[in-house]
């Protein structure tokens, strides 16, 4: 008598499917939560009354997210410039290339925003 080992289906690749079951969900709900917190911000945005105050363009940053998938690379650039306004309270709003382009540091002007939504700055 010899001493036999598992049984079949026994093994580091009987978790296999479960392995891949499990990252399947955790994806699953990383998309749902990164969905959902994009709608109520969207939707709050919404709720917000569009206000113009005076304001002044204290910085400008960029932020550029990559991928590599399958030998091919993608980046996007994000456009953020903060301002502050009358009261000395700070925001941070994101912009498209073009406005990004044409705000400097230092500038003066209208800030017309809603929530977290940038709209407009108009240079005095």
């Amino acid at each position: 008598m010899g001493i036999q080992g598992p049984g079949p289906g026994f093994g580091l690749f009987s978790i296999v499917p479960y392995f891949i079951g499990a990252v399947f969900i955790i994806i699953v709900v990383i998309f749902i939560v990164t969905a959902v917190k994009g709608i109520r911000q969207w939707s709050n945005n919404n709720k917000q009354p569009v206000l113009t105050v005076n304001a002044k363009v204290i910085s400008k940053r960029t932020q550029v997210r990559g991928r590599n998938n399958n030998n091919m690379n993608s980046t996007r650039t994000y456009y953020f410039v903060t301002f502050e306004v009358e009261s000395g309270d700070r925001m941070e709003l994101q912009v498209d290339g073009q406005e990004y382009g044409m705000l400097a540091e230092g500038d003066v002007g209208s800030l017309t925003f809603q929530g977290t939504r940038y709209k407009n700055f108009e240079r005095m």
